[in-house]
């Protein structure tokens, strides 16, 4: 049985949206592609993982895959029936494609299919992940990514057969990939159908195959899609390209292509939110007299004008001078602690100087050992 989504993220069904997104997060990390380079399954595990976030991480999904068992919006009008309140079925949902009884049933309020009864697939979505830059994600950048993808034929229109037109119609189901048939359930007697097992549900019999695709309706190509990354993206969130995804035979359109972010720690900034953290390092000198002192932040150098008799750990605001806001003309603040740094290798002569200013400052003038001292 296939594991559920919630399980796959290893949280509850009663789980929150932080929960969700906490899970998430740490899983994507453990099986990212450019850490598990050459581990197919770390890569399909990541793929995996991608595919519930994505249904979890929004509510009208979530809701549609706890009722139906799939986070499809369409899945229920389409195919699925919940059973929750009817003849004496409690808290359960069945979709059609599992065949028997219940396909049945569920047959007989559907209609089946597609258009004129064919099945029709629906187009599949691809997941890769995506590493970014600190700097790639506070200004936003354009990547060229490639990626391998299902498309419909366009030699054959999806049909399989040679020039679109090597083909009969099936003569078991008249076309339409289905057949009906009477059964008796606890209903009654009931007519239903089924996908046509003659032509598989494409209503067609191929006389000649394409060449193309050899009789499949669709190729397999690579493609470089240009995508625009935004800036103020954050590590580990979820980017939906619509219509960049897999095709299918019977149809031009396209399934979405799934990005997962990455973006890489910077050497002096820590991000959180859209707020920027970092220590600053400054000489005792220049706490004890005041300095002002250039700041290089990520929009360009900024002065920090530094009172006399700073003390270590001091942290200062700079506002708007944080992280680029996600889709807002807006930036976070940056928070500069001050870190005091003691000169080391000190000569004989610096030495006798220090000393000299210790004998010259009263005792009084340091707070808080006076205060440990009283």
């Amino acid at each position: 049985m296939a594991k559920s989504y919630y399980e796959i993220l290893g949280v509850e069904k009663t789980a929150s949206e932080s929960d969700i997104k906490s899970a998430y997060r740490k899983l994507a990390k453990k099986y990212h592609p450019d850490l598990n380079q050459g581990n197919a399954q770390a890569g399909e595990k990541f793929k995996e993982i991608n595919e519930a976030y994505e249904a979890l991480s929004d509510p009208n999904k979530r809701a549609n895959y706890d009722r139906f068992g799939t986070s499809d919006p369409g899945a229920a009008g389409a195919g699925g029936f919940d059973f929750g309140s009817f003849g004496g079925f409690s808290g359960g949902s069945f979709s059609g494609g599992g065949g028997g009884f219940f396909e049945d049933i569920i047959n007989m309020f559907s209609g089946g299919e597609g258009e004129g009864g064919r099945v029709k697939r629906r187009p599949s979505d691809i997941s890769i992940g995506l590493t970014l830059t600190f700097e790639e994600a506070f200004f936003g950048v354009s990547k060229d990514i490639n990626i391998s993808r299902t498309e419909h034929c366009d030699a054959c229109k999806g049909t399989g057969a040679k020039n679109g037109t090597e083909y009969t119609t099936c003569s078991d189901c008249k076309g339409t990939g289905r057949v009906q048939y009477a059964q008796n359930t606890l209903f009654g007697r009931v007519v239903n159908t089924r996908t046509c097992s003659t032509c598989g549900g494409s209503g067609k019999k191929i006389k000649q195959t394409c060449s193309e695709c050899h009789g499949k309706g669709t190729l397999k190509k690579n493609r470089t899609i240009k995508i625009n990354i935004p800036a103020g993206i954050d590590n580990g969130q979820i980017m939906t390209v619509q219509g960049e995804g897999n095709g299918t035979e019977d149809s031009t359109q396209k399934g979405n292509l799934i990005i997962a972010v990455t973006v890489l720690p910077h050497k002096l900034f820590v991000r959180k939110g859209n707020d920027l953290y970092a220590d600053i390092p400054i000489a005792f000198t220049q706490a004890l007299l005041g300095d002002k002192i250039k700041i290089k932040t990520l929009k360009g150098s900024v002065t920090l004008t530094v009172p006399e008799g700073t003390q270590t750990d001091t942290v200062f605001k700079m506002r708007g001078e944080g992280m680029k806001m996600l889709r807002r003309e807006a930036y976070g603040d940056l928070y500069l602690k001050i870190v005091l740094e003691l000169p080391k290798n000190l000569k004989s002569d610096q030495k006798d100087l220090i000393k000299n200013l210790h004998k010259n400052i009263n005792n009084t003038q340091y707070e808080k050992a006076k205060d440990y001292m009283d």
